[in-house]
Parts: C-alpha cells; sequence; structure tokens
C-alpha cells in the first residue's frame, strides 16, 4: 500500500523537479544522456530525501530545528541544587546562614 504524502513532503520535490529537470535539459548535450541523469539524480535526491525523512512523527525539517536548539542555543546543562532547611535541626550541617557556597562549577 503506498503511503500518502503531505504537503510539506510534496513541496520539496516539486521544488527539485523544477531545477534538475532544466540541468538535466542543459547537461544532455554536453555529456550525453546517461551522464545528464546521473547529474538530475544527484540534484533531486538529497530535496526527495529529506521530504521523506520523519522521526516519531516530525518532519525533517522540525527534528533539525530541534537539533538546533538542543546543540546549540539553549544553555547546556544546568545542576540541580537543594538547601536543606531542616538540616540545622538534625546537627548534620551547619545552618543555611553560616554556609559559605562555592562558585557553581560549570558542566563537563
Amino acid at each position: 500500500m503506498a503511503r500518502a504524502e503531505t504537503a510539506a513532503q510534496t513541496a520539496p520535490t516539486v521544488d527539485e523537479a523544477a531545477v534538475s529537470i532544466p540541468a538535466y535539459l542543459l547537461a544532455r548535450s554536453a555529456i550525453g544522456n546517461t551522464g545528464a541523469l546521473f547529474v538530475m539524480l544527484e540534484i533531486m535526491l538529497p530535496a526527495f530525501l529529506m521530504a521523506m525523512y520523519e522521526k516519531d512523527g516530525l518532519p525533517f525539517e522540525k527534528v533539525l530545528r530541534n537539533i538546533i536548539n538542543t546543540r546549540f542555543l539553549r544553555p547546556g546543562i544546568r545542576p540541580y541544587k537543594t538547601q536543606n532547611i531542616y538540616a540545622p535541626f538534625t546537627g548534620k550541617e551547619e545552618p543555611i546562614a553560616e554556609k559559605k557556597f562555592p562558585k557553581a562549577h560549570k558542566g563537563k
């Protein structure tokens, strides 16, 4: 059974066809039909693979945006630190007011 394409999947293939078919027609006279066919395939294949790629129900553009956000744009690891307000009563730690906190350690 064939998979139905969405508009997001169809648009890149239409755009690439608009670029690759003229490239094929122009290259056909210079390098022959077989060479022009391979040039056309090399132009169309990346856009076709991006249009068909899907991970966890998200299209390629959203997956790429999420990767860029998490790797480059958002801050790194934020250590989880708590202060036990009951520690002075148990005698295991010094009171919060007297405690001197060192500078926060940046992740790895």
